[in-house]
């Protein structure tokens, strides 16, 4: 068994409210790591729209989604949190009171006092594309995210997507690659348009290619990916020689190992009491998306002030012989000298 990581929290999901939840606990001296399955973080906002405004962030008219990720990482930096990124915690297991276990699909383990799952509407799960015969290829040639990018190093690479995911691994991979490939069923892209631009640059420079159309098959035996049969949108079949892929047709949203916890559930959802915002297992609590109770309203905000008090609790868990003094980060100086600005 892997050596367990030894935390105060767990929190399950680094999105904005998994993020401002570090802050709230930081605040309380309570010790956090955080896991996600994504290999970046900012959840939905960095992953979906990261160009997109957010209009209802209070004091904040306007602000992009990694507008948003950049400032929560800003101000969770003095509690120095430790990330598990393109990792899914698979079980949880209560070892003691209070103390759980959680192992990761990749193995890790993580000891901690409370857990809290922000985990959004779930799991994000890839989409997988309408190609026959595509699983055979997937975790050795077809890839749904880039972990290491020196393991597309000299090879042959074909991306098919049109959105910021795929044009921007097209930029960050073309040095890396021996020769891209960008395959979309149209010539007109969802990514920033600065992105779009060097993609753009990049084909004009004939330094990687671009075919409007739809990948209809692949080719290679034993999950080694040789080529990709490619239909163009004038009709005509091309087999495009490649070593490597990557699909970016979106995410879904799944409840995941969620449902297999214990904690009470109400449509696809952790009930919570809106005190606590803890759920029906003592120490394990939810906030934002994930969680429902009388009156919930899936905003940010919403999720910001489930944090708040979900942390207040926290800290009897994780400090059952310390008085819990709430502060203003405005008067305490205690405080400001754990935010580094007293």
């Amino acid at each position: 068994m892997t050596e367990p990581i030894k935390t105060d929290a767990l929190v399950i999901g680094a999105g904005p409210c998994g993020l401002f939840a570090v802050f709230e606990l930081g605040l309380l001296d309570i010790k956090a790591h955080l896991v996600d399955v994504l290999d970046k973080v900012g959840g939905q906002c960095a992953e979906l729209y990261p160009e997109k405004p957010i209009y209802d962030i209070p004091a904040v008219p306007r602000i992009t989604g990694q507008g948003l990720t950049d400032a929560l990482m800003a101000q969770i930096a003095p509690f120095d949190p430790t990330f598990h990124l393109g990792e899914m915690v698979e079980t949880i297991e209560r070892i003691g009171d209070p103390l759980f276990r959680c192992t990761t699909d990749r193995g890790t383990v993580l000891e901690a006092k409370v857990v809290v799952i922000a985990a959004g509407g779930g799991s994000f799960q890839p989409k997988r594309p309408p190609i026959k015969g595509i699983e055979d290829y997937e975790g050795s040639s077809v890839f749904y995210a880039v972990r290491k990018m020196e393991e597309f190093r000299d090879k042959r690479l074909m991306i098919v997507g049109g959105g910021d995911s795929a044009i921007d691994w097209v930029v960050n991979l073309q040095p890396v690659a021996h020769r891209i490939t960008l395959v979309h069923r149209r010539d007109e892209f969802r990514a920033a348009p600065d992105s779009v631009n060097k993609m753009r640059a990049l084909v004009a420079s004939r330094t990687m290619d671009l075919i409007i159309g739809q990948v209809m098959a692949l080719e290679g035996e034993g999950g080694a990916l040789s080529g990709a049969v490619v239909r163009g949108n004038d009709g005509s079949t091309t087999t495009i020689p490649c070593e490597a892929m990557l699909p970016f047709f979106g995410l879904t949203m799944k409840l995941g190992p969620v449902a297999d916890w214990g904690v009470a559930l109400k449509d696809n959802l952790v009930v919570v009491d809106t005190e606590r915002f803890e759920t029906s297992v003592p120490g394990l609590f939810a906030i934002g998306d994930i969680n429902t109770y009388p009156g919930k309203l899936k905003l940010i905000l919403s999720g910001f002030h489930e944090g708040a008090l979900m942390a207040q609790a926290a800290a009897r868990y994780v400090f059952p012989e310390k008085r819990v003094v709430f502060q203003y980060t405005t008067s305490s100086t205690n405080l400001q000298k754990k935010l580094g600005v007293a």
